[in-house]
């Protein structure tokens, strides 16, 4: 076990990213407490059914009171509202942090409702599956992944300190940066590939030349990660795509030169070309392996999807 970093930690959204706090936190003995509040009743019912937290609120101000640390784990969209209404409940001294996909968005919207006070680190777990929801949690989660953390001007290096520990805490390799270095990043890393696997998934719908059964049964051959990337939560894609607009634009738009050169390359017969590409592009494979950020096992080494 290690050393209890925060008192009472407050968690605001309890899907995914949350869920595995709760578990990453127990399980290193990270927090003296943990609560937590989501919008929906139903999603706060599930958490108290599953003993999620140590205390599921049904108000945020009752949530965040009293908390060191209150992470946000609420759709990009809609941080500035949840910020604007935890602000006057907020104790001095206490961090604010977040697990969103974008940053510079967050900060904009939400830093004006940050008090005198109380230190504001936004942050970003970069691990996930297509689950959400309260059960679909695990202590795993974080173990060898990053977390970005990414202190905005003025952060208090005592509390940044504090937070990196937290996800370390919690089994995560962390990386502190810029938010436009982030958001540019996660453009390559995972904006832009959701989009076009969410394209993919769409072309293959609409190509009704191909049956849905074909498509289902054949999936095995390269069309079931697309739909694995697609099948996430849409609301949170949605708020991604419209918070990050130019860096993922800039990336679609390199995407689409490329894919040209691949078409030209395809219909002139250019073999050159296309293998001197692939090569390229199968050592970036080999290099995400040897970081230990993914397995060459067959399946991808995938771990099996909880139970709802």
């Amino acid at each position: 076990m290690m050393a209890q970093i925060y008192d009472r930690v407050a968690l605001i959204g309890l899907g995914l990213i949350a869920s595995s706090m709760c578990h990453a936190m127990r399980r290193a003995g990270l927090a003296g407490e943990i609560v937590g509040y989501a919008r929906s009743a139903e999603t706060r019912d599930i958490a108290r059914e599953i003993a999620l937290c140590d205390q599921v609120y049904d108000s945020v101000s009752e949530t965040v009171k009293d908390a060191d640390l209150i992470v946000l784990c609420v759709p990009v969209g809609a941080m500035e509202s949840v910020a604007q209404e935890i602000s006057p409940f907020l104790k001095p001294g206490a961090t604010v942090s977040d697990v969103g996909s974008v940053k510079r968005t967050v900060i904009d919207v939400v830093g004006p409702h940050i008090p005198d006070g109380v230190h504001f680190i936004p942050a970003h777990p970069l691990a996930g599956t297509e689950h959400s929801g309260p059960r679909s949690g695990f202590a795993e989660l974080f173990d060898n992944r990053y977390t970005a953390i990414v202190p905005v001007e003025g952060s208090d290096p005592a509390a940044v300190a504090r937070l990196i520990d937290l996800w370390a805490g919690m089994g995560a390799l962390t990386e502190t940066m810029d938010a436009d270095h982030h958001d540019l990043v996660l453009a390559v890393t995972s904006h832009a590939p959701h989009l076009i696997a969410y394209t993919m998934v769409g072309v293959a719908d609409d190509l009704r030349r191909v049956t849905d059964s074909e498509v289902i049964k054949y999936s095995a051959t390269g069309f079931r990660d697309f739909t694995r990337i697609a099948a996430s939560d849409p609301v949170m894609w949605r708020d991604v795509f419209l918070n990050n607009k130019d860096a993922t634009l800039e990336i679609l738009g390199r995407f689409t030169e490329e894919l040209f050169a691949l078409q030209r390359a395809i219909r002139q017969g250019d073999g050159d070309h296309l293998h001197d590409y692939f090569t390229r592009t199968r050592s970036i494979r080999r290099g995400i392996i040897e970081a230990g950020q993914d397995t060459d096992a067959p399946d991808f080494g995938r771990v099996k999807a909880p139970k709802e």
